[in-house]
C-alpha cells in the first residue's frame, strides 16, 4: 500500500466509462507551475510564439497518428490548452486507443521537440477531461473555448471547478 492510501489523488474521470468508445471529449491540459510557455493574451487575442506555433502543429497532427480522431475547436492560451475532440465510431482501421493514450502522446511529442531549443518545458502530469452529452453542452465548450483570451487576466490559473456545462 503506497502511503496507506492518504496521499492518493482520486481520478477525475468518469467512473466505469469506456474513454476509448466513440464521443466527444473536452480536454484541458496545463503546463507545470502555471508557466507560460505558449505566447500572450494581447487586446483579448492569443498571440503564439514559437512554443506555442510547435504545440499547435503536434495537435494537428493526432489525426494523423489516431485516424479516427476529429479535432474541433482548440486554443493554446499562455499556460494551458483547451481541445475538443472526438473519437470517430466510423474510423476504425486500427483499436481505438483511449482518449489518455492520445493526449499522452501528444503532450510526449510536443515535450520532446520543444525541449530541442534547450528549454525546460514540462506540462502537468495530468489532464483534465469532460465528456460532453449533448449538442448544447458541445456548443456551450466551444464559446468557453472560444472566448477564453477574452476571460484571460494575466497570471490567472485555468480553474476546472469554474466550468458547468
Amino acid at each position: 500500500m503506497l502511503f496507506k492510501n492518504e496521499y492518493r489523488i482520486e481520478s477525475s474521470r468518469l467512473k466505469g466509462y469506456d474513454y476509448s468508445s466513440p464521443g466527444a471529449y473536452f480536454i484541458t491540459i496545463k503546463t507545470a507551475k502555471g508557466e507560460c510557455f505558449f505566447g500572450d493574451v494581447e487586446n483579448e487575442k492569443m498571440v503564439l510564439n514559437e512554443i506555442g506555433k510547435t504545440a499547435t502543429e503536434y495537435w494537428k497532427e493526432i489525426p494523423d497518428h489516431f485516424p479516427y480522431v476529429i479535432l474541433d475547436e482548440f486554443i493554446f492560451m499562455p499556460d494551458h490548452f483547451h481541445g475538443i475532440i472526438f473519437l470517430d465510431e466510423y474510423k476504425t482501421l486500427q483499436k481505438r486507443q483511449p482518449v489518455g493514450v492520445i493526449i499522452n502522446q501528444f503532450k510526449r511529442a510536443c515535450t520532446i521537440q520543444i525541449r530541442k531549443s534547450e528549454i525546460n518545458f514540462k506540462w502537468q502530469p495530468r489532464f483534465h477531461d469532460h465528456v460532453i452529452r449533448n449538442e448544447n453542452e458541445l456548443n456551450r465548450i466551444r464559446q468557453y473555448i472560444i472566448d477564453n483570451p477574452k476571460n484571460w487576466k494575466s497570471g490567472d490559473e485555468f480553474n476546472s471547478d469554474e466550468l458547468t456545462f
